[in-house]
């Protein structure tokens, strides 16, 4: 008889302990309660070393204007410049460069033909310029494409534009 007293004691004790783990228990009640606009950030340590910021100054109409692609158009850094259009371009702008990629016609206005003379004429860093900042890119292409994706991606423009005015 003791040892069935015992049992339903130890039983009953269990159940407390699991009852109160269960439902009253440590997890959630001992964390602290700190929303993320009342921390303050720590202030910088001493012999810090500056680093670059990872995001370059955004590229103005003015900055552009001076720009020339300093690649040469070789064969080699226009099959970049056609990787990196399929990449970052082709799905508005289309595959031939048309303006008639998967996507163009949720934009309005529809995507440029880049083989047009309106295109085709501005000077380099004028079409760097627009092609990261144009209508339907602010802000995101700026972020988007690297660096040294842009100029192939010019070079592959002008090569587009020149291979359609020398067909018929």
């Amino acid at each position: 008889m003791k040892r069935l007293i015992a049992a339903a004691v130890l039983a009953a004790l269990a159940a407390c302990v699991v009852f109160y783990l269960m439902f009253v228990g440590p997890r959630m009640k001992v964390q602290p309660h700190v929303l993320t606009y009342q921390l303050a950030m720590p202030g910088t340590p001493a012999g810090a070393v500056p680093v670059a910021d990872p995001f370059p100054a955004p590229l103005t109409a003015e900055g552009a204007a001076a720009m020339i692609n300093p690649l040469p158009p070789t064969a080699q850094n226009v099959e970049r410049g056609r990787i990196y259009y399929g990449y970052y371009c082709a799905f508005c702008h289309g595959a031939a460069g048309d303006g008639r990629g998967p996507v163009a016609e949720s934009y309005d206005p529809e995507p440029p033909d880049l083989r047009a003379p309106a295109v085709q004429s501005l000077p380099d860093g004028r079409l760097l310029y627009v092609s990261l900042t144009g209508v339907g890119h602010s802000p995101v292409l700026e972020r988007v494409v690297p660096e040294d994706a842009r100029w192939p991606i010019v070079l592959y423009v002008r090569h587009i534009g020149t291979a359609a005015a020398a067909r018929p």
